[in-house]
């Protein structure tokens, strides 16, 4: 069993830096600037957080719903092999592999920029309010679909670990194009 909060507490503090730059450098940014695709042909700053939120509009509900009505036990989770792929897979430091997007998950070029920021703000409070949960959930009971094969499924701390892994790769492709 892996130390829950501190995991949780490592996972917040990612969750509040990607909010710190959503707000301090994107918030305000000119549309014109969010929608530039990037020098090399890559996403837009407006495409990656867009990509995310594609995501996040996924997974927060199923977290946020499994998490309700679960007993104020203490939190548990034990990562699985599974997670632990996946989660490696999308670190930016290790999954250094360049990854096409899965069809539903391929970001609009046009989309309004401001109202893509304003979502994933909006979607990293819900998650910090899961996270935050989550120290007082079994973790491994919870189990959550795949979001590209609903066949295929994870326990809620493995979720957690791999969505902020996915928004900390495509932020920091994001911070490329500033």
């Amino acid at each position: 069993m892996e130390n829950v909060k501190k995991i949780m507490a490592e996972l917040e503090n990612r969750v509040e830096e990607h909010i710190h730059f959503a707000v301090s450098s994107l918030q305000n940014m000119p549309e014109q600037q969010l929608l530039q695709p990037a020098p090399g042909g890559g996403w837009s700053i407006a495409q990656c957080i867009a990509h995310l939120n594609s995501y996040g509009l996924y997974y927060i509900p199923l977290l946020e719903k499994g998490m309700t009505g679960s007993s104020a036990e203490a939190g548990y989770y034990k990562s699985s092999w599974l997670g632990n792929y996946f989660t490696k897979m999308m670190e930016p430091g290790s999954g250094k592999t360049k990854m096409k997007a899965f069809k539903n998950h391929i970001p609009a070029a046009d989309a309004d920029a401001h109202a893509v920021i304003a979502e994933f703000l909006a979607q990293q409070e819900r998650l910090l309010g899961c996270l935050r949960k989550a120290q007082g959930t079994n973790l491994n009971r919870l189990r959550i679909p795949v979001s590209i094969a609903s066949w295929l499924r994870m326990n809620a701390g493995d979720v957690l670990r791999f969505l902020i892994a996915h928004n900390e790769r495509h932020i920091q492709q994001a911070r490329r194009n500033c």
